[in-house]
């Protein structure tokens, strides 16, 4: 089959479907891949890359007549036209506010896959555009917001005075508000966060910002998407957030709810509140907006002088790197559905992931697919809205073992303990005891260690478990040379040191082994 990367019609769309990595790697699993003259040039992928690659480059009719075209956009009605009955197009599509132009595909006779559409399941990740161009936008929109305000994000203590780091207010913690985090706390500013699912307080906190809990009942999430809040809700975030914004100089709000319009996060009295020369980047202007007062595409500036940013094209300002992970995207759906590396397509309906994705079938609109639980929230009881209190209670006394059972083992134990001892050397006391402090203060230390530095103590663990392997080879001078190897006492002293260095080398080499490939994931040139 040919799959055909026709240029992108779009005002101002500098993306591009395909890249020569990709194209080298469709062409592997058996397409012929035709790109449109022109087609990744403003993404800076010339023709002759494309070319090197293994495509071959067609005037737009050849690209879009392909049996498999794949682009940004969804096609206008001039370009539906130009696809031949039968065909396969992957593009983005927003099914859910365009049923018209699923009206249209479907009446050419087009097979369509979504690729705003991927089910949130860990298995479709690798899918997902939205994702993908969220991460992008989130980056962005922290660089967009740096280059109009005023000062530096990072604190600084210079000849001319002291700078404050700025603060930086985070609505929303999906992948483009997590994404935004990073990137201003690699800045140097102090980051706060909050977000109406409550499942996303711990990775705020992993990237060393501080979640901003409302005073209500926060929400789950059934889809992997945020819901739109109830009443008590909406009110606790707007004391929430008319308290925030008085003291941030840059917010950045990404609150979208799919087929919905944005919600409304700041009203124009926060606005006015905040400090002149604050910046507030709307990342959902195109949808409504989160602030009142933000107009897509422009650079608002109110009367207290603060800046609202409503730029709808983020991911489009990164053409090389939003098409590089869109392409790659697309790759990875080429490869999901060509299970046989042979260059022929087949769409599995069984597949939830492909069925998802799948709003047009051959002449048939197939939106909506069936609903996909994602979420590990746990699920009420029916009719109840909570868990009876003696079925929970009855639940916990299932999980918790008898008392009798507990007290034999730990006499059991306690009994195997004061055997080992009665044979042992004496100073293998005074050894163990130390090994027990070790492991309580150990427990008690690391437990206490941020998520954002479990990394870092890799390389502290592997110093610990050298140490370990010199003490374990010390108890090798332990053995009374006097008795055989065969002596009871000399055997557990052999066995017990021969342990300790194969475990302690396993976390040695398998902890420098992580640490390498996740170096590697920084290195240029490394995948």
């Amino acid at each position: 089959m040919i799959i055909g990367i026709p240029k992108e019609s779009a005002a101002g769309e500098r993306r591009v479907a395909g890249t020569p990595k990709t194209v080298s790697q469709l062409i592997k699993l058996g397409y012929t891949v035709t790109v449109e003259s022109g087609a990744g040039l403003a993404a800076s992928f010339p023709d002759s890359e494309y070319i090197e690659a293994g495509a071959q480059i067609v005037d737009g009719a050849t690209a879009w007549d392909a049996d498999i075209v794949t682009k940004i956009n969804a096609p206008d009605e001039s370009e539906m036209v130009r696809m031949h009955k039968g065909a396969l197009l992957v593009s983005l599509i927003e099914a859910p506010r365009s049923s018209e132009r699923l009206d249209a595909l479907a009446k050419q006779g087009l097979t369509v896959l979504a690729m705003d559409s991927v089910p949130r399941i860990s298995r479709a990740q690798s899918l997902d555009v939205i994702s993908s161009m969220a991460n992008i936008g989130g980056y962005r929109a922290v660089i967009e917001a740096a280059n109009v305000f005023g000062s530096f994000f990072t604190g600084q203590v210079t000849a001319a005075g002291k700078v404050p780091p700025a603060k930086v207010f985070v609505s929303g913690t999906g992948v483009a508000g997590l994404a935004a985090i990073g990137t201003a706390r690699s800045l140097g500013a102090v980051v706060k966060a909050t977000d109406i699912r409550a499942e996303t307080a711990e990775q705020v906190e992993s990237m060393g910002a501080e979640f901003v809990a409302v005073e209500a009942a926060a929400q789950q999430s059934s889809d992997g998407y945020a819901k739109e809040a109830t009443e008590d809700y909406a009110a606790a975030a707007a004391r929430m957030y008319t308290e925030q914004s008085k003291d941030m100089d840059i917010i950045i709000t990404t609150a979208q709810i799919p087929g919905h319009p944005a919600p409304r996060l700041l009203s124009a009295d926060m606005v006015a509140a905040m400090r002149p020369g604050s910046v507030i980047v709307d990342m959902a202007a195109s949808s409504g907006g989160n602030v009142e007062g933000s107009a897509p595409d422009q650079i608002v500036i109110t009367e207290n002088g603060v800046k609202i940013i409503g730029y709808t094209d983020l991911p489009n300002r990164m053409p090389t790197q939003a098409s590089s992970m869109f392409a790659t995207n697309i790759l990875n759906l080429m490869k999901l559905i060509t299970p046989a590396k042979d260059g022929m397509a087949m769409i599995d309906n069984e597949d939830v992931v492909q069925r998802g994705m799948l709003v047009a079938d051959g002449g048939e609109v197939t939106w909506p697919p069936p609903e996909v639980k994602v979420s590990a929230a746990p699920v009420a009881a029916a009719g109840a809205g909570a868990i009876d209190a003696s079925t929970e209670a009855l639940a916990t006394e299932k999980r918790q073992l008898p008392k009798s059972v507990v007290y034999v083992g730990a006499a059991l134990l306690a009994a195997l303990f004061l055997v080992l001892f009665a044979f042992s050397p004496e100073s293998l006391t005074g050894h163990f005891m130390v090994l027990m402090l070790s492991i309580v203060i150990g427990f008690y230390v690391i437990g206490k260690v941020s998520h954002s530095l479990h990394t870092p103590l890799m390389s502290v663990t592997n110093a610990i478990s050298g140490i370990i392997i010199v003490g374990c080879l010390g108890g090798f001078q332990l053995v009374d040379r006097s008795l055989p190897m065969t002596d009871p006492v000399n055997l557990v002293i052999l066995i017990l040191s021969v342990i300790g260095i194969l475990l302690a080398s396993i976390n040695i080499f398998g902890g420098f082994t992580v640490t390498q490939r996740m170096l590697n994931m920084f290195s240029k040139g490394q995948k």
